[in-house]
């Protein structure tokens, strides 16, 4: 890759990443609103991102900190056989690790990238019926401390397991995650905590963000316990969730799952949870 040079104007590389973004974004089902939205989280940090071409496309990169290491990013990459000069570039600038968001399930030339994690989405039921034989209520404040603690537990494994961060790295990022997030505990405005009981048990438990983006709630646990697995409550608790984001005025439901969750993955697939973003990423 010799001939990719640094480019000064970005402006004709923005204007068609952006629109390439953002038809990814509609094709997956989002909104005009959401996805301007989307592209806005998607574009953060984009004026110190480094964009450089070959004439036949576009590579941008960039590195930032994160849990203590240095990890690159790539951004862009649309010129052919770009990968290797990408992480290069990143490795030449301290990365420890290269990530990678793609937009609209189009994988290419990070096939063998781990799926680290996604964000999944669907427009919800007008009117969702909760499954014959369960029932939700809101979770008590008695019970939002054990909850609490089940989740955090449950949130470390995830990361752990999605392979990008070690035990001790992933206790601060969900020290950091559930701080941002639940600045109020229990009383934080726009979360609601369920409780889903069958045959007078509790067996799973929701936790969800009302308006969480123009339109979307928020799905941040919807979680079945264990020993209630394998009962068909996995596809019942996605309903729970259609009905949450109704119940708060929303129009589509939208969460993340991490990699090496097939299980999990392949429920939402089922149930027509579309791909928004993947994360994928290696070690330098």
């Amino acid at each position: 890759m010799g001939g990719m040079g640094i480019v000064d104007d970005r402006s004709q590389w923005r204007a068609g990443f952006e629109e390439r973004v953002l038809a990814g974004y509609r094709a997956a089902g989002c909104s005009e609103p959401l996805a301007r939205a989307m592209w806005e989280r998607a574009a953060k940090g984009i004026d110190d991102w480094t964009v450089a071409t070959d004439g036949t496309g576009w590579i941008a990169v960039g590195v930032t900190e994160d849990n203590g290491a240095t990890v690159g990013r790539i951004h862009d990459l649309t010129v052919p056989e770009g990968r290797e000069w990408a992480e290069r570039w990143c490795a030449g600038h301290g990365a420890q690790r290269v990530e990678v968001r793609i937009t609209g399930g189009a994988v290419g030339a990070f096939a063998d990238y781990p799926v680290r994690g996604q964000s999944r989405m669907r427009v919800a039921a007008e009117r969702p019926d909760l499954p014959t034989g369960l029932t939700v209520r809101r979770l008590t404040q008695e019970e939002y401390p054990g909850w609490y603690a089940g989740e955090e537990a449950e949130y470390i494994a995830d990361i752990v397991r999605a392979g990008a961060l070690t035990p001790e790295q992933a206790k601060a990022k969900s020290d950091e995650d559930f701080a941002r997030h639940l600045p109020q505990g229990f009383l934080t405005p726009g979360h609601a905590f369920y409780a889903m009981e069958a045959d007078g048990q509790v067996i799973g438990t929701g936790w969800v963000n009302h308006g969480f983006l123009p339109g979307v709630t928020f799905g941040f646990s919807l979680e079945v316990y264990e020993e209630h697995r394998g009962k068909g409550y996995g596809r019942a608790a996605m309903a729970v969730g259609e009905w949450a984001t109704r119940q708060g005025g929303d129009e589509a439901m939208m969460f993340n799952v991490f990699g090496g969750n097939e299980v999990a993955m392949g429920l939402y697939d089922s149930t027509g949870f579309a791909v928004l973003d993947e994360h994928r990423s290696i070690e330098l």
